[in-house]
């Protein structure tokens, strides 16, 4: 259960809420925030997959698999499932090279980057239970936040215009790298230093961090939780996701699977990697399937939340990429649409892609980093009108035409 701390009449007006002063508002993730196993067992939501579409599918990837990672040096997990029902799935290498353990179905690899998609969903649960809003400004939540103009929506959608950390708190002047950086200190230096903004808020899209490390310390502040117990409360628990977790440095580091070069030397940790919210989510694709097919039950986030989620909020320059709330898009001329995450950091590189009108999940995970793991994306096109290619022999070539021909008529 999720107890939120006393709130101030200041916060009353601030965020709009119909509590009053010193009333604690309390979420059981047993029902407000539940997600039943019923819903994803429902087979009118989530039809059974016939026998020789999979097979046929199946062997499709499979095929894309051995070409693109199976041959090389891949170390981590890869699955693709439609309707919540695993087509194809493999585990190889090691999570811990030195003691020999290998990569199963339940090891959690660090998420990167696709991390961010499980903290904007944290950050919509609080909006749907009327905790937050979208517009609300950050200076009212954190009143250490030192720029005015900034939104929660605007973090979410990178376009706050916020300097990012990795840039000044390299500058020996404003921070020791000898120690560790955390999020609170993010917070202490921009209201110390009032670093200039990188560009006026809302008037362009640029991918940074800082959001994200902002963002967490928001739902720390509106839960009264740390972020790895708030994470659990509003997204992991009600889903699920038993094999998900928030990675706290100092207490997990020898423990999690480890982040590796191409030869098996490990990628030592650095004093950015205690900063959470952007990164340090692990996860397992199996978890991450109970997480995509969440977003199609109302009760987990609402129909008008999903709107404002999966639309494009950049376009100022024109192409197919844009950014929502937590996740990418390509969007065609043509109407086609595909959401997507990629993450790195270090070693460790992942792909997460969901097509919502097929359902479709597509997650790879790695803990030594390959550019082919974001080409993932490209198997889109054996379930749908998605323009992309892959290289498959004659035979599997056919194959993606008959099953093109199937979905469409």
């Amino acid at each position: 259960m999720i107890r939120l701390v006393a709130l101030s009449l200041f916060f009353h007006v601030l965020l709009g809420c119909d509590f009053k002063a010193e009333k604690k508002i309390s979420v059981n993730s047993k029902n407000e925030f539940s997600i039943s196993k019923r819903f994803f067992e429902d087979r009118k939501i989530f039809p059974n997959l016939s026998g020789r579409d999979k097979k046929q599918k199946r062997k499709i990837i499979q095929e894309y698999f051995n070409k693109t990672l199976g041959s090389q040096q891949f170390s981590g997990s890869f699955l693709v499932a439609q309707n919540g029902q695993i087509i194809f799935e493999k585990y190889q290498g090691f999570s811990n090279y030195e003691t020999g353990k290998k990569i199963n179905s339940r090891t959690a690899i660090h998420l990167a980057s696709v991390g961010k998609v499980l903290t904007a969903t944290a950050i919509m649960r609080l909006v749907q239970i009327k905790i937050l809003k979208l517009d609300q400004l950050v200076q009212f939540i954190l009143p250490k936040f030192p720029y005015d103009a900034v939104t929660v929506r605007m973090l979410l959608n990178h376009r706050s215009g916020v300097p990012k950390y990795a840039n000044f708190s390299s500058i020996d002047s404003v921070w020791n790298t000898q120690n560790t950086l955390t999020n609170q200190a993010i917070l202490d230096l921009l209201s110390k230093h009032k670093f200039p903004l990188d560009f006026k808020p809302d008037t362009k899209f640029t991918y940074n961090n800082s959001n994200y490390a902002l963002l967490a310390l928001i739902i720390e502040k509106l839960t009264a939780k740390s972020f790895s117990v708030a994470m659990k409360d509003l997204v992991f628990d009600p889903i699920g996701m038993r094999n998900t977790f928030v990675m706290r440095l100092k207490k997990d580091s020898a423990y999690i699977s480890q982040s590796y070069k191409s030869n098996y030397s490990k990628i030592p940790f650095d004093f950015l990697d205690a900063i959470y919210g952007d990164k340090n989510i692990y996860s397992t694709p199996h978890d991450l399937i109970l997480f995509d097919m969440a977003f199609y039950n109302n009760k987990f986030i609402s129909e008008d939340l999903k709107k404002e989620i999966y639309k494009g909020y950049s376009y100022e320059k024109y192409g197919i990429k844009n950014y929502g709330l937590g996740i990418r898009l390509k969007e065609w001329e043509t109407g086609q649409k595909i959401f997507y995450h990629n993450g790195w950091w270090h070693g460790n590189n992942s792909c997460y892609v969901t097509l919502k009108k097929e359902k479709v999940t597509i997650i790879v995970l790695s803990n030594i980093y390959s550019r082919k793991v974001y080409d993932a994306i490209r198997l889109s096109s054996i379930f749908g009108d998605y323009p992309f290619e892959l290289e498959m022999n004659s035979a599997d070539e056919r194959g993606i035409e008959i099953l093109f021909k199937k979905h469409v008529n």
